[in-house]
């Protein structure tokens, strides 16, 4: 097995900096904080159910993992709550609450050296859409002037940036599915560059909406389990149907490790490894051959100094569609060998479904900590494994020794493949 020491120093960057997580935290279907949704996710329960929000009549599918009982005036003002989109209050919230876990005060000394960077695949669509209907309905003096603003991809990342007074660069970003995991990665090479010494970043979505819902349900992508919710998502299963739209957030908080030695912060993980890729083949289907998943795998596992031989655990992509499952399986067994049938490869999405942007980051804050704790998550409604020697932790938590190196899959609409890799310090 490879060295920890030189793992740790290969994955350093051009410039050798560390980058340590020192905190993190969620909005989800199933809970307000990370905290809530690592103990949902324990428990194996479900956060899919009827979509109540918006009117789903018509709708070839009704269901969603929904963000319910949010209230933004624990996390921001009245006047920030009016008008930023869901999408943006999810993210909002879940800085706070990282900032808090790391202990972190952005004072005017941190501030000029402090980044936000905050992916999202559909942005704050909601916004857009009452936007569309206002205009339609009550004419151009009914527009706020806020519009403009508020119904921009960037607005989760403006709307921490003021809320917490950061002063380094503060970025949007969208590469579809895999959004959150290139905002961290991204977050990381930052830090490895010395373009910042902190780091918030990470994913938020919020597109459990009508239009969303019917054009990804009549491109066939969806579960049309209305009858069943909590079924309905089923990673690995032979009898899988479309993955589940969801909503929600995470932001991670990522410090060089000698700012997080200098204020006293207590490192959680040691992120090592980042790789990302195109497929160049289809704007909803996955390579045939896994080509740009595996390209993205590999590359994170190299930025790490690891092999697929040091991997012990995987989250998973996994959405329950029929083409990404099994085209992840293969490329998960080409990189690893056998060592994809010696350790856990749970698809979380079983339980939050798929939060889009957000995917990636609240993965990732999974996987560390699987890194932490041992407790493996399982992988829910996973009945009839689709390949019958992959440990893919069906239906109930498992409990696994000491893990020292993690991974987080995250493959995205238009070829966008990330890795992540997480190592314990």
């Amino acid at each position: 097995m490879t060295d920890a020491n030189q793992r740790g120093h290969a994955g350093r960057g051009r410039s050798g900096r560390r980058v340590m997580v020192t905190g993190y935290g969620a909005v989800t279907p199933l809970g307000h904080s990370a905290a809530e949704t690592w103990a949902a996710m324990l428990a194996g329960r479900s956060g899919i159910d009827t979509v109540e929000a918006i009117d789903v009549a018509g709708l070839g599918v009704r269901i969603g993992g929904q963000v319910r009982g949010f209230a933004p005036g624990r996390y921001m003002p009245r006047t920030v709550s009016r008008r930023a989109d869901p999408y943006a209050q999810y993210a909002l919230a879940a800085a706070m609450e990282a900032c808090e876990h790391a202990e972190l005060v952005v004072d005017n000394r941190l501030a000029p050296r402090v980044a936000v960077i905050i992916g999202s695949g559909y942005g704050p669509v909601g916004s857009i859409y009452r936007a569309a209907h206002t205009l339609r309905d009550r004419g151009p003096r009914a527009i706020s002037p806020f519009t403009q603003v508020t119904t921009a991809m960037d607005s989760a990342a403006g709307e921490i940036s003021m809320r917490l007074g950061t002063q380094g660069p503060s970025r949007a970003l969208s590469t579809a599915c895999a959004s959150g995991a290139d905002a961290v990665g991204g977050g990381m090479r930052m830090i490895s560059s010395g373009e910042a010494d902190i780091v918030l970043a990470g994913g938020a979505d919020a597109c459990v909406t009508a239009v969303d819902l019917a054009g990804s349900g009549n491109a066939r992508a969806l579960s049309r389990r209305n009858d069943d919710p909590t079924t309905a998502c089923r990673p690995f299963d032979v009898h899988r149907d479309g993955f589940v739209m969801s909503e929600g957030a995470a932001v991670i908080v990522l410090e060089a490790a000698e700012v997080a030695d200098r204020r006293g912060a207590t490192p959680l993980a040691e992120l090592t490894g980042y790789g990302a890729s195109s497929d160049a083949h289809h704007w909803t289907a996955p390579h045939p051959e896994g080509r740009g998943a595996c390209q993205a795998v590999e590359s994170a596992l190299r930025d790490a100094g690891a092999t697929g031989a040091d991997v012990d655990y995987i989250n998973a992509h996994g959405t329950g569609t029929p083409l990404n499952d099994a085209t992840e399986a293969a490329v998960l067994r080409k990189v690893l060998g056998d060592r994809v049938t010696r350790i856990p490869v749970s698809s979380t999405k079983s339980m939050t479904g798929h939060m889009i942007g957000a995917a990636g980051a609240v993965e990732l804050v999974t996987s560390i900590q699987v890194l932490r704790t041992g407790d493996v998550p399982p992988t829910i409604n996973c009945d009839e494994p689709i390949v019958p020697d992959i440990n893919f932790v069906p239906h109930r938590t498992q409990r696994h020794g000491r893990m020292r190196i993690v991974l987080s899959n995250s493959f995205g609409f238009g070829g966008h493949n990330a890795a992540l890799v997480a190592q314990a310090v």
